[in-house]
């Protein structure tokens, strides 16, 4: 295939693409350049089917630290190893963007790699890569219904900025990650500085008008060179069966799915229950064939399908809900604080049967966490956010290993949500790390983990700007795509047959962090739109349960937490600090037992569990960085006599002259007329010359 090169500009920079170059034995490959940001983008195909009942698709994102021309920094491993946090949330977001526009009855394996080859330093990787993606499918033979494209947009000064680069990025309002087809949005990756509803609509709907030039340009490359698309032995539905099943099963699931009052447990047990006999009737009516159990198989699909049939067209025609709530109703709520005995924080949060339990740590400045990427060189991170999500959750039983990459985003969305809140390090100088337990699933556990982690902040007395309260909502659209319903804090069936699951956390001011995905081809922005109007409802009544467990922040931290003091001094001093080989700073630390961290701007932060070390630790400190003013007083130690006066060390390492005129009022022959060695002499500084050395005195001041 001869090399293919395509131009434009988009948000004001250099967009290109090359076909033809590199690779060739993925099904679809392109290179996508904007600015200098350079990425690669293999998409493949197995020629065979897998036996499983979904769609096997993987997307992966790497980033290779050569793109950005570094070398990995540990000292025994130069080789990329697992993908870092923000690669694997790079994979979700364009896996999130893409599986909405498959047949979902695809069963051969799709792969979808996205590799870093090239990174300036200015334009983030991930909407090239997500550009990439569809163009690649779009050019392969792939059975794909794209394109799809996708851009950030920020907001810095008032003004929206499409694609901003990390430096406009670092000053901006909002992060918002927007994506979809040339008609409709069909995901959402969104983080803001509470920022109102309205704002954040705003701001969407100029990012989806904005990418429909994506769109076009790969409608045209595509046209031009895009490969037929291969014709796949997908699952077709039985219709014989199909009305088996659900003249069988209807008027059972009518009764089962909408019988409020029941436990989760119970209503899955009813649903089981139904299966089971369905199972029973199939095996029956077609004992004599050959394939009874592709026919099993397939009948638990068809079943599947009816549950989501009911479900749609209940609530669509009628607003009928499985459990009975209203469209825009709440499950019950309630939030505890001061759960655990020994932590520094924690908050209980329940929505329904969805429970998170938080728990706050606090530690020193030292304890933030080193990053290193591809993007950024060693950077701290002080607070963050860990989720976990263990079987048990959901009433299973599984294997506890590694963290998943569905734990990590639902982590990372938390604790972009929870970001705004927490106060400044210059007002509360500690290193925070949250734990979300979710001990009960049953929808949504991310922003109930939100939820509960404000009220573990506050129980902590951390004195967060707001608390933060997030909330799922879902959506019921009938074929057509013409009447709809948007629901509030979805659950059990809405969830799993729904077709949107837009999570949405903010304070009572404005919206945090924000996050959509759908089944279907898309939403508009109006319902974007109506959406966060109805969750800033729900929002406003769970803050509200939160703020009654815990008004504000209590005003001390827990005795058990440590306790952080913070001074500053000259960064001339800090090298007097540290003192030769660190004997300085460890020589405090091992007879304090207190952490002590220094930044170059002059900043020291002691952080002690006593009173005792804290305050001593404090006082070494100001001993070692002390700068001497004419005035002060002190009982020195005589450490050097000569013929002109003697040196007299008023702190540890600190010293200065007594000339032989300033010994006395009277007049003085020799310095050791009047002191020895190791002599203990009261004196005050007289004055200090311009390079920097002290003068003393041990006459009488005049106005004593």
């Amino acid at each position: 295939m001869a090399v293919k090169k395509y131009q434009t500009e988009f948000a004001g920079k250099p967009l290109s693409v090359e076909i033809g170059r590199f690779g060739g034995q993925a099904n679809g490959v392109c290179v996508v350049q904007y600015g200098e940001t350079t990425v690669m983008v293999n998409a493949t195909m197995s020629a065979q089917l897998k036996a499983v009942d979904y769609m096997p698709l993987q997307v992966e994102y790497e980033e290779k630290y050569y793109a950005a021309g570094k070398i990995k920094g540990s000292k025994w491993i130069k080789r990329e190893g697992r993908p870092t946090e923000d690669a694997i949330l790079t994979s979700r977001l364009i896996d999130r963007a893409i599986r909405p526009r498959f047949n979902h009855n695809i069963r051969n394996e799709i792969q979808v790699i996205a590799t870093v080859l090239s990174f300036d330093g200015i334009n983030d990787p991930d909407m090239p890569a997500l550009f990439g993606a569809s163009l690649a499918l779009m050019i392969s033979d792939i059975p794909f219904n794209g394109p799809i494209a996708g851009l950030r947009v920020g907001r810095v000064d008032g003004k929206l900025i499409l694609n901003p680069t990390y430096q406009e990025r670092a000053t901006s309002d909002f992060d918002i990650v927007v994506a979809g087809t040339a008609g409709k949005i069909n995901m959402i990756e969104a983080g803001a500085k509470i920022v109102p509803e309205k704002d954040m609509t705003g701001a969407i709907t100029a990012g989806f008008e904005a990418f429909k030039g994506l769109i076009e340009l790969q409608e045209k490359i595509a046209a031009e060179i895009g490969k037929k698309k291969k014709e796949l032995a997908v699952f077709t539905q039985d219709a014989e069966l199909a009305n088996v099943v659900r003249s069988f099963s209807e008027v059972k699931l009518q009764a089962a799915l909408y019988a409020p009052g029941k436990a989760k447990s119970e209503f899955y047990e009813g649903l089981g229950q139904i299966k089971e006999e369905l199972m029973t009737e199939i095996k029956l009516k077609y004992k004599e064939t050959d394939d009874l159990d592709k026919k099993l198989d397939e009948a638990g699909s068809i079943y599947e399908e009816e549950i989501d049939r009911i479900v749609h067209k209940n609530i669509i025609e009628e607003e009928k809900r499985p459990d009975g709530r209203k469209m825009d109703e709440l499950r019950a709520l309630s939030a505890e604080t001061a759960i655990l005995p020994r932590t520094h924080g924690s908050g209980l949060f329940n929505r329904g049967t969805t429970q998170a339990l938080s728990i706050l740590t606090l530690g020193a400045p030292g304890m933030e966490q080193w990053l290193e990427s591809m993007e950024v060189d060693l950077t701290k991170k002080r607070f963050f956010h860990h989720y976990g999500f263990p079987p048990y959750s959901v009433g299973e039983v599984g294997r506890l290993g590694a963290t998943g990459r569905r734990e990590i985003g639902h982590g990372y969305l938390a604790e972009r949500s929870l970001e705004p809140i927490i106060p400044d390090k210059a007002d509360f100088p500690y290193t925070i790390r949250l734990v979300s337990e979710i001990l009960s699933s049953n929808g949504s556990s991310s922003m109930a983990s939100v939820c509960g982690s404000s009220l573990a902040l506050m129980d902590g007395g951390v004195p967060i700007k707001a608390p933060a309260a997030g909330i799922a909502m879902g959506l019921m659209m009938d074929s057509k795509g013409e009447k709809y319903k948007i629901l509030t804090d979805i659950q059990g069936p809405e969830d799993h047959h729904g077709d949107m699951d837009l999570k949405v956390a903010g304070t009572a001011e404005g919206v945090t962090g924000m996050q959509m995905d759908v089944k279907i081809e898309g939403i508009t922005p109006q319902i974007v739109a109506e959406t966060l109007a109805q969750a800033l409802k729900a929002r406003l009544e769970i803050l509200k349960v939160i703020t009654t467990a815990i008004g504000t922040h209590r005003q001390d931290l827990s005795p058990h937490a440590p306790r952080v003091q913070t001074i500053k001094i000259n960064p001339a001093k800090i090298g007097a600090l540290i003192g030769p080989g660190g004997k300085n700073i460890n020589g405090i630390i091992e007879q304090t037992g207190a952490e002590i961290d220094i930044e170059d701007d002059g900043s020291v932060f002691v952080t002690s569990v006593t009173a005792e070390g804290m305050d001593k630790a404090l006082k070494l400190i100001k001993q070692m960085t002390y700068e001497p003013e004419p005035g002060d007083e002190f009982d020195g130690t005589v450490v050097k006599i000569l013929d002109f006066g003697a040196f007299v060390e008023i702190l540890p390492g600190i010293d200065g002259l007594v000339h032989v005129s300033e010994m006395s009022n009277e007049r003085v022959n020799h310095p050791s007329d009047i002191v020895k060695p190791g002599q203990k002499v009261h004196v005050w500084v007289k004055n200090i010359d311009d390079q920097g050395r002290l003068n003393l005195t041990m006459k009488e001041r005049k106005n004593a």
